[in-house]
């Protein structure tokens, strides 16, 4: 609502930006701080703006399932079993009625599923129509929205592709259509699911960085170029500095990587100890580190090896890729050197150092060659921020590296610089950009610490495309790991599956009213057992067939394994990767994987009415459970909807007693 650039590692920006856009339409001025869950909301945050769109998804929810089980041929008996347990599923209520992304997430993942059905139920009697063109590229929106919501939406939009590849397989055998129309259809499938959703994705990325272009608390995990195409911050120090780096030119030399922290090449009066704690011995010459701080002494000179002066020439040379610098350090006025000396806490590479002369046997070894990775010619100018440059020692053709080690007490824990002796590719540690620039114009070392920027005017915030932006920020997003690897309400995956845990939303601080992610523990337990009847009547049926012997008709057959691919494919895609992943997991992230185990359970239900109970008295009882079945349902939801609402008020006792289960926290005032 600020404008103020952030980086959210939950996810894409899509869904960040549909709360925010029903804030705006709620006239929400963004002055509020989300520091704190349970806080009171001011009188300017429009609370039920911000909830309406999960509010208004979790509710489509309902028909959506509705439907689904619908195109896949089901009874409308069955579809409506499958609507009033979305409607009755507790977990799915309290996530629709908070500010929370997983019933939007949720939404559009049965959004994509229902498209890609009534466009494939299209495909066999009118394909081409604008029906058929219509789902078919409602199913790739919905896949790119998913996405965009939450990188969960990733494992459907995989599952749905995969399904598509199987019928545009099948499509491919068919020979009732010409070479042409089977051409047609792969392309149409092409643009509609694969195409579309990239270029939308990208879109939201687009909206998402330009909406955010004043610089925040999150650039410094930035490049140099991001921090600068963003209004204030970096972009107030490098408004107006030269754009082309020249022998003579002031520099500050940011690491590329920004791991463990960003930081800057930096060096200062204090020499390495003649021995370190190991026994092992030092050049004695001056530090040289990456300190995280700006600083004066992050200030360098580019220098001509062939000439002494340390300023800018008119007009200005250039310094291109490939040409042979000194690197001088500003206040000390010492020059950038390694030899074969082993760095402090890097034994195998060499000691990065400042230049002082002992009058001994170790002569200066000061030539750095400039290679500038990301140049588009080898005659590239190096350039302000823009240019990504690798340092190579002449002598020994080690390369400047960021090591990420903190140094010990005489170093003042600032990060080691080595030299890197055996280096392959461009790792992100080797590479530095030039972040502050300025033309030097005196020779005299007091005043040239006192000299101002230059006015030469130069626009680099244009230079950045969006392309390099979103890649950068998309590399960011799933790369930055929170620092937070614990929580009090975090869970394993094993622990979804029985719901042996819950989250505490909200709590009344003298009422004692609550609001939980607590399921209905019904539900859960029939999708775990239809989940684990379908697999077995999958298998036994597929072990009979191989023996040529029919327990269901082929329709029904087909029916069976097309629902239950979708079903229990959609729950096994949702679930098992999390089992890989290394992030803070919470009992929220099953919630798409659950909702295909219960589009399952009337799946399961209709083919066992169909096809096990053979006369009309089974199939007469067999209705009669479900009905008292759908009737316990109704009964768990109304018992534990009081901590899905918050309301009403419940004693010590009545709390207690919802208790189910041991491992649950449920909050109970102690008097």
């Amino acid at each position: 609502m600020k404008r103020i650039f952030f980086v959210d590692d939950s996810g894409p920006p899509f869904g960040h930006m549909l709360l925010a856009f029903g804030g705006y339409l709620g006239g929400f001025d963004g002055n509020f701080l989300w520091n704190r869950i349970g806080a009171e909301y001011s009188m300017n945050v429009p609370v039920w703006s911000l909830r309406l769109l999960p509010a208004l998804t979790g509710a489509l929810c309902v028909p959506l399932a509705y439907q689904i089980l619908v195109e896949l041929h089901f009874s409308h008996c069955a579809a409506f079993g499958a609507a009033l347990l979305i409607l009755f599923e507790n977990s799915l209520i309290t996530q629709s009625r908070l500010m929370l992304l997983e019933s939007v997430l949720i939404f559009f993942i049965l959004l994509a599923i229902l498209s890609y059905l009534k466009f494939y139920n299209l495909q066999k009697c009118s394909p081409f129509t604008a029906g058929w063109w219509f789902w078919l590229l409602l199913t790739g929106v919905a896949c790119s929205c998913a996405v965009g919501v939450k990188y969960m939406g990733l494992f459907t939009y995989m599952l749905l592709l995969a399904i598509a590849g199987v019928h545009s397989w099948h499509l491919i055998g068919d020979q009732t259509l010409s070479n042409v129309s089977v051409l047609c259809h792969l392309l149409a499938r092409g643009i509609a699911l694969v195409v579309i959703p990239v270029a939308m994705y990208l879109s939201f990325f687009y909206v998402h960085l330009t909406l955010l272009y004043r610089s925040g608390p999150h650039d410094q995990i930035m490049t140099s170029a991001f921090q600068a195409s963003l209004e204030g911050g970096l972009a107030r120090i490098t408004q107006g500095q030269p754009l082309e780096v020249a022998y003579g030119s002031q520099i500050t030399l940011r690491n590329v990587l920004g791991k463990p922290v960003p930081c800057w090449l930096h060096s200062h009066k204090n020499t390495y100890p003649i021995r370190y704690e190991n026994g092992r011995g030092s050049s004695h010459q001056q530090q040289v580190t990456c300190y995280p701080f700006k600083d004066v002494n992050n200030w360098w000179i580019v220098k001509d090896p062939g000439m002494q002066q340390l300023v800018v020439s008119n007009p200005p040379r250039p310094v291109r890729h490939g040409h042979i610098v000194q690197l001088v350090h500003g206040i000390t006025t010492r020059y950038l050197n390694t030899h074969d000396v082993a760095a402090p806490l890097s034994p195998h590479s060499q000691e990065i150092s400042c230049y002082i002369d002992y009058n001994i046997s170790m002569p200066a070894q000061n030539l750095w060659r400039v290679e500038i990775v990301n140049r588009e010619s080898d005659t590239d100018v190096w350039k302000t921020i823009l240019s990504e440059v690798r340092f190579v020692h002449v002598n020994t053709s080690a390369v400047l590296k960021l090591s990420g080690a903190s140094l010990p007490e005489w170093g003042y824990r600032q990060l080691e610089i080595i030299g890197e002796k055996l280096s392959k590719g461009y790792h992100q540690s080797m590479l530095w950009n030039v972040e502050e620039h300025r033309y030097g114009k005196s020779q005299e070392q007091k005043e040239r610490e006192v000299e101002l920027h230059s006015p030469t005017q130069a626009d680099i915030s244009k230079n950045l495309s969006f392309m390099a932006r979103f890649t950068e920020l998309q590399w960011k997003i799933l790369t930055l790991k929170n620092e937070d690897t614990e929580h009090k309400y975090s869970s394993s995956p094993l622990d979804w599956i029985t719901m042996d845990t819950n989250i505490a939303y909200w709590f009344h601080p003298i009422s004692g009213a609550q609001i939980h992610l607590i399921g209905n523990v019904l539900t859960w337990a029939s999708a775990n057992v239809a989940t684990l009847v379908y697999v077995c009547l999958f298998l036994w049926y597929l072990l009979r067939r191989r023996r040529k012997i029919c327990d269901i008709p082929e329709d029904a057959w087909r029916l069976w394994v097309s629902a239950g691919g979708l079903c229990v494919g959609g729950w096994a895609v949702n679930y098992l990767p999390f089992f890989m992943m290394e992030k803070t997991l919470f009992l929220y992230h099953y919630l798409p994987a659950l909702t295909f185990q219960i589009l399952l359970i009337p799946v399961v239900l209709q083919h066992l009415t169909d096809h096990l109970c053979r006369s009309q008295l089974p199939k007469n009882a067999f209705s009669a459970l479900m009905v008292a079945w759908f009737s316990s349902v109704y009964l768990v939801y109304r018992t534990f909807s009081p901590l899905t609402y918050g309301e009403p008020t419940l004693s010590a006792a009545e709390l207690r007693a919802l208790r189910w289960k041991d491992s649950w926290d449920i909050l109970i005032r102690k008097h």
